[in-house]
């Protein structure tokens, strides 16, 4: 719906937002009216360039031509229905996912909160299960993000965020460790510590990749240990790094990931892979979601993974972000550009990065900023050499008007 359709003004549906809703989001001030491909536009027709993606949802483009006619198609034939019976779209998905990243099981969920809290629910299970009432514990790292559900954000790194404030006492059984610090990790283990869980890539925390130093030895310390590796891939999964999973940049394999965002192509739609002996902890009863494997939306997911793979977004991010990010580096006022794949990360030096965000926002360029020096990019994975050009010339007034 369109805000032509309402006979609406945007003032008038602005006051409805601010009279009906509970607000906890810092509002860009415009109608999010219609997108396309790796642009929005607003009210007024203006056209901004989105390098925000829906925060790394819209990996395909928006409103992907093949991802709209999967919703129609499966929005015809059934909509929604609970879990007992089989879906064609979800067998369908359930066996790319899992043939695709090499896992052997998955279970749907609604969000990557959902995902993640559903990875944490395994884990512990399983420890409990097959070590004894105490082997729950999760270690986790300083300054992650794994959402906002209570288990998610008890898991998330950071005691003095908002995210954690004001509800109480956190879930029990999380212990942090510094991030791409394997000794800090391995003496935050404990005899009962049933799992490690790390984004290969820190989102919130600042776009940090993992060092291969780090993850792999990870990895040989889990495996030595009895531990598991529990990844969050919610926002670096599905083409975003490089590769289908960012732990593919790593030659490794997690004992189970989370996933969400840019798997649905827009629609909403998380889930959590296993190896089967770790998948086999939850029974019947033991969890479940009324919506998760929804039809529709696992049918625009079927139809998103086939426009990445087809159109071999992986490579593009990679090639993309390298190209995106050595021009980055040319900025002045900055400290470091990192990232992985379109995954990328500015630190600046001496700029308030809230305000770069709104100053590039006003020339019709959508980023966000993670604290008060550092903005992030997370476009489409179809953006091309033309679409960094254009961004980096915004990026550069918005540097040098902030930095006056």
């Amino acid at each position: 719906m369109r805000l032509k359709d309402t006979g609406l003004s945007a003032d008038e549906l602005k006051a409805k937002v601010k009279k009906y809703m509970i607000e906890t989001y810092e509002r860009f001030d415009f109608v999010a009216d219609s997108a396309k491909g790796i642009y929005m536009y607003d009210e007024n027709g203006n056209e901004y360039l989105d390098f925000y993606a829906g925060i790394a949802v819209n990996s395909v483009g928006n409103c992907n031509e093949r991802v709209v006619e999967a919703i129609k198609a499966q929005a015809e034939t059934i909509m929604q229905t609970f879990n007992y019976p089989y879906t064609v779209p979800q067998a369908l998905l359930a066996e790319k996912i899992c043939t695709l990243i090499g896992m052997d099981k998955i279970f749907f969920q609604n969000s990557g909160a959902e995902a993640n809290e559903a990875m944490i629910k395994m884990a512990r299970k399983y420890g409990v299960e097959r070590y004894g009432s105490k082997r729950y514990n999760i270690v986790t790292a300083v300054n992650s993000f794994h959402g906002r559900t209570f288990g998610s954000m008890s898991a998330t790194g950071q005691p003095d965020n908002a995210c954690q404030q004001g509800f109480g006492d956190m879930t029990p059984g999380f212990t942090y460790a510094k991030y791409n610090d394997l000794d800090s990790f391995i003496s935050a283990c404990s005899e009962n510590t049933i799992g490690i869980m790390i984004e290969p890539v820190q989102g919130e925390g600042g776009v940090n990749p993992a060092k291969y130093e780090f993850i792999t030895g990870l990895r040989k310390f889990c495996d030595e240990k009895g531990i598991l590796l529990m990844l969050d891939e919610v926002q670096t999964g599905w083409c975003r790094t490089g590769k289908i999973m960012s732990y593919m940049n790593y030659g490794i394999k997690p004992d189970i990931v989370s996933m969400a965002k840019a798997l649905g192509g827009g629609m909403p739609i998380g889930a959590v892979c296993a190896r089967e002996e770790y998948a086999s902890a939850f029974t019947p009863g033991s969890h479940g979601s009324t919506f998760g494997g929804h039809p529709v939306c696992c049918a625009a997911a079927l139809a998103a993974i086939e426009v990445m793979v087809d159109k071999e977004l992986a490579q593009n991010a990679c090639k993309m972000g390298a190209y995106f990010m050595d021009k980055l580096r040319s900025l002045p006022h900055i400290k470091e550009v990192r990232g992985q794949g379109l995954l990328i990360g500015v630190e600046l030096d001496g700029v308030n990065s809230v305000e770069v965000k709104h100053k590039c926002f006003d020339k019709g360029l959508l980023i966000t900023a993670i604290g008060t020096n550092i903005i992030r990019m997370i476009p489409p994975l179809t953006i091309t050499e033309r679409d960094c050009d254009r961004a980096f010339e915004i990026i550069l007034s918005a540097v040098e008007e902030a930095a006056k």
